[in-house]
């Protein structure tokens, strides 16, 4: 089993790095090969370099942001700003799905794979009923859209392969520090082994699944 880390210098993303048994890679911004998640060639470069190692049973994307640019989520429709919705959608939609698109032919053509993607609960229009944070739940919404379609296409040429969105729950890391009480959340370590759990229990392709393996509505 070989698995590979996108984001592996954050919080959850060193956690499942180093949770993952066996043969893994971490690569993020700073690693060699590195990627930027805003530069699309940079994403098909790192792709074409990691494609000797493929293939890849696990492939996680625990990129994300929820600051962005230094400026924390709106609580108004009057704090909307189109720079920072922009720029919230390049990082936690545009990239992620741009990694799909050139990490997928890196998964097995035959037998069981998983392409996961750090999704987040506030991304479920279902579930909202809280309303703010506009940028970043609908940059997780649209994630979860370009995921569950990828999941159809893929399913043609790999059948056994399954993308999933992950909520990882409230974590203790940098991210989500300043909108958390102290001590409030669960460690980057449990969350690493619950969500290495999820992924292994999961049945289903494009399926939205907290970390304990409940689903989300979309």
């Amino acid at each position: 089993m070989r698995s590979l880390v996108i984001g592996a210098t954050g919080g959850i993303g060193a956690a499942l790095l180093a949770a993952l048994p066996g043969d893994t890679i971490g690569i993020g911004r700073a690693t060699i090969p590195g990627l930027d998640l805003t530069d699309e060639s940079s994403i098909a470069a790192c792709a074409a370099a990691l494609r000797a190692h493929a293939p890849f049973h696990r492939i996680i994307d625990a990129t994300g942001a929820l600051v962005v640019d230094g400026n924390g989520p709106e609580k108004r429709l009057a704090d909307l700003d189109p720079a920072i919705l922009a720029r919230a959608f390049a990082i936690n939609a545009i990239g992620p799905a741009l990694l799909i698109k050139h990490f997928a032919d890196l998964l097995p053509r035959q037998g069981r794979c998983v392409f996961a993607t750090l999704s987040a609960r506030v991304g479920s229009i279902g579930d909202n009923r809280l309303g703010g944070w506009y940028a970043y739940r609908a940059s997780k919404a649209a994630l979860n859209q370009m995921l569950r379609t990828a999941a159809i296409e893929i399913a043609r040429k790999r059948p056994e392969a399954l993308l999933l969105a992950l909520h990882p729950g409230t974590v203790r890391t940098g991210l989500s520090a300043p909108f958390t009480a102290p001590g409030q959340g669960i460690t980057p370590g449990e969350c690493a082994a619950r969500l290495l759990r999820v992924m292994e229990c999961a049945v289903e392709t494009g399926t939205f699944l907290d970390h304990r393996g409940d689903p989300v509505p979309w």
